[in-house]
């Protein structure tokens, strides 16, 4: 397959999985003004930015990279991709079990040690929430494997749907009936933010119920063998050869997360004020504004991932790799122009007592653009079975984001968590690709996407000179800023755009 074809098959399925990656988060997204607008204190939000860190670490943990190992063993010549989704999903949903009841049964002490003894029913809420979501992965990635990209799309919107639902419910909706005696029976006005938490697990609950179907799929025997043979259901030897490529990539993965989410977990240790949590509330509102280069990033990743394991033996899928990273580089600097161009229009997002934050915002999309920049060079060490890198960069990565916060939080406050990110993958993205030559050679555009750099850096050089030097109003500079954005756009198009359209 040419490489053009391949980048209009990817360029299609990164598009279905943005309905459920870019509109979902975007949906999702438009939680953040309900939450600073209806949340009674910034601190309360600060619980929720908290939280919500530790469950996208626990998440990872109870993965342990199955996800990508399922991928890789599904398309490895000898092995039948049915005994490798079965035996992944029976881990799983095991492991998960396990570390559901742990989080009910000892709330209270588990509670305590994070900070919330008087709240020990979050830690319940949110333990149970991550089993079912690390239970989910695995059917989600058979999903994608077998190019579902629809059934997909309509399940990751549906728990969206469900969880804005249930929040306006019980945020907005209930405290105007709350005398209704159906309502008052069980409806407290005072538990405020827990009700955030009830809502995300009835969401997850139901989104799972909907992927049973696919759970059947995978479980149900191979036709082929006696109805008493169960090897092609569960594999120890399958099983050991998983967890042998895929614990490197826990350690990648836990390491990963911890660089995206160490800033909000340890603010609160490494802040010298009184009012961590209000802080930690402002700049995780203010990060969430940054949040539509991740939802553009992450629906690359969906569609990148399978692409990737299911082409690696075509020698000339590399010029697809090159090409693949030029674009997303290319399309993440228009995001990032966008975003910042429009930042006094996006602001209102968030309530007004959280604008003091707003200058972590370009910081924060450089963060996902250098993440992005990660993602795709780590396919180097994916794809020649040298996961043990991935592990060495993310463990130096969080090395980097641990030594930046605990010298600059106290002096700095949360620019210093974000800025420790910034150079976290910025460091870790240049390890990558300089060591990643020696294994794989893959002809990068190097030249082309340095002119893309040097473009931005001198468009927003001369935007925020605008700003600083010129006494404009928020009106002016965004019309300086759309002009910028359209040179931007006139220049793109006239390097690779017509070339794009050409192919597609």
């Amino acid at each position: 397959m040419s490489s053009n074809l391949q980048m209009k098959i990817l360029a299609k399925e990164t598009a279905i999985y943005g309905v459920s990656s870019i509109v979902g988060k975007f949906l999702n997204w438009m939680l953040v003004p309900l939450y600073t607008y209806v949340l009674q204190q910034q601190s309360d939000y600060g619980i929720v930015t908290n939280l919500y860190a530790w469950t996208a670490l626990l998440l990872v943990l109870l993965t342990y990279g199955m996800e990508t190992g399922f991928f890789r063993f599904a398309n490895k010549e000898g092995e039948n991709a049915q005994t490798v989704y079965s035996t992944s999903l029976i881990t799983l949903f095991t492991t998960s079990l396990l570390f559901g009841l742990v989080c009910v049964i000892w709330q209270a002490p588990l509670a305590g040690a994070l900070g919330y003894p008087n709240h020990s029913e979050f830690v319940a809420l949110l333990g149970v929430t991550v089993a079912i979501d690390a239970f989910a992965s695995i059917p989600f990635a058979y999903l994608r494997y077998k190019k579902r990209p629809l059934q997909f799309a309509a399940l990751k919107l549906l728990f969206v749907f469900l969880n804005i639902a249930l929040n306006l419910f019980f945020l907005v909706l209930c405290p105007k009936i709350q005398g209704w005696a159906i309502i008052s029976s069980w409806y407290n006005p005072d538990y405020g933010v827990g009700y955030v938490f009830v809502a995300n697990i009835l969401a997850t609950a139901m989104q799972t119920l909907c992927l049973l179907p696919a759970v059947w799929e995978g479980v149900r025997r191979n036709h082929a063998l006696p109805t008493h043979d169960s090897r092609r259901l569960f594999s120890w030897n399958l099983l050991k050869q998983m967890l042998r490529y895929s614990l490197p990539l826990l350690v990648l993965g836990v390491c990963g997360i911890m660089n995206q989410t160490l800033d909000r977990i340890l603010f609160p240790f490494f802040y010298d004020g009184a009012d961590a949590q209000a802080q930690l509330g402002i700049y995780g509102a203010c990060f969430k504004v940054a949040m539509v280069m991740m939802m553009f990033t992450q629906a690359f990743r969906y569609a990148y991932e399978p692409f990737v394991f299911a082409k690696h033996k075509d020698r000339e899928s590399v010029a697809a790799y090159a090409d693949a990273m030029k674009y997303y580089i290319i399309f993440s600097y228009m995001i990032l122009l966008g975003m910042i161009f429009y930042l006094d229009l996006l602001k209102f997002i968030i309530a007004p007592s959280y604008w003091e934050g707003l200058k972590v915002v370009p910081v924060v999309l450089w963060t996902y653009i250098f993440q992005g920049v990660y993602f795709n060079l780590s396919f180097w060490y994916k794809l020649t079975d040298k996961t043990q890198w991935g592990a060495y960069f993310s463990i130096l990565g969080v090395l980097i984001t641990f030594a930046l916060q605990a010298i600059f939080v106290p002096r700095m406050g949360y620019m210093a968590s974000a800025a420790s990110s910034t150079v976290c993958y910025l460091v870790i993205m240049l390890l990558s690709y300089f060591v990643g030559r020696k294994h794989l050679e893959i002809p990068y555009d190097l030249r082309r996407i340095g002119i893309y750099t040097l473009l931005v850096v001198i468009l927003l050089a001369g935007y925020y000179a605008l700003a600083y030097f010129l006494p404009v109003n928020e009106w002016i500079k965004m019309g300086v800023g759309t002009i910028l954005f359209i040179v931007y756009c006139v220049i793109f198009y006239r390097l690779d755009g017509k070339t794009l359209i050409k192919k597609n």
